[in-house]
């Protein structure tokens, strides 16, 4: 089972590899994304977020409150250099809100009896039942990959300047973060490596430390100056499928 559907900006990719999978759970992962996409995207004027920033919604619903808590962890764990709130700016959880819907959406095909998958959104991975391979782009070649890892059971995902700029903001500051070229961090789920990720890259040089000591946390990183800095526990990559 292979498919790709673009959803939340992105393409995402499912591959199924378990025998006869059919094809209505992955019908109801895509659903789930674009119920996401509908309820949480800030740019929707409709949604709950954009409606919740206006003061039109009293209280969040459960999986708001889910993911606004997430972003306050985070915010409090970088001493305010991650914050989905800055200043003349409206509140934007997107930086929690995909990787934790996509980890979501993994947990509803692993209920359908998928057993070993490989879904990349946007290029944020998620591995079940490899090993699967796990390219990193080069954050300054986009024809090269700076490593390749092995992934298992996990999740790895990236933040950069290279596809979008600098989108990624120092809260502390209100400038652009740019002390990193590129943060990616394996974890046991994609929703702790996507928000651990986009916070280390938003703390700059010092976020790779502080990434490298959150619990089940493994990095690769590349500096503004192009240096390579990586945890000692970071998969190394050996053989097996490749995520494409």
């Amino acid at each position: 089972m292979r498919r790709v559907e673009h959803v939340m900006g992105f393409p995402v990719s499912v591959r199924i590899d378990d025998e006869g999978f059919p094809g209505a759970p992955v019908d109801g992962f895509f659903a789930w994304l674009r119920e996401v996409d509908a309820r949480f995207s800030p740019f929707r004027p409709d949604s709950e977020v954009a409606r919740l920033d206006r003061g039109e919604v009293p209280d969040p619903s459960p999986a708001l409150r889910e993911v606004l808590d997430l972003c306050e962890e985070y915010r409090i764990a970088t001493g305010g250099a991650f914050d989905v709130r800055l200043p003349g700016r409206g509140l934007d959880p997107c930086a929690v809100v995909k990787g934790w819907s996509v980890q979501k959406g993994a947990e509803l095909l692993r209920t359908a009896g998928a057993r070993r998958f490989c879904l990349n959104a946007g290029g944020d991975v998620i591995a079940s039942g490899g090993p699967w391979r796990v390219g990193v782009r080069h954050p300054e070649r986009a024809d090269r990959l700076c490593t390749v890892l092995d992934l298992t059971d996990g999740a790895v995902a990236t933040s950069a300047r290279y596809e979008r700029g600098d989108h990624i903001f120092d809260a502390r500051t209100g400038r652009p973060a740019t002390g990193l070229l590129s943060m990616t961090v394996v974890a046991p789920t994609l929703t702790q490596a996507d928000t651990v990720a986009t916070a280390a890259f938003a703390l700059g040089t010092q976020g790779v430390e502080w990434a490298a000591a959150r619990e089940n946390c493994e990095v690769f990183a590349v500096d503004a100056a192009g240096r390579v800095l990586r945890s000692p526990g970071f998969p190394v990559a050996g053989t097996g499928a490749v995520a494409a």
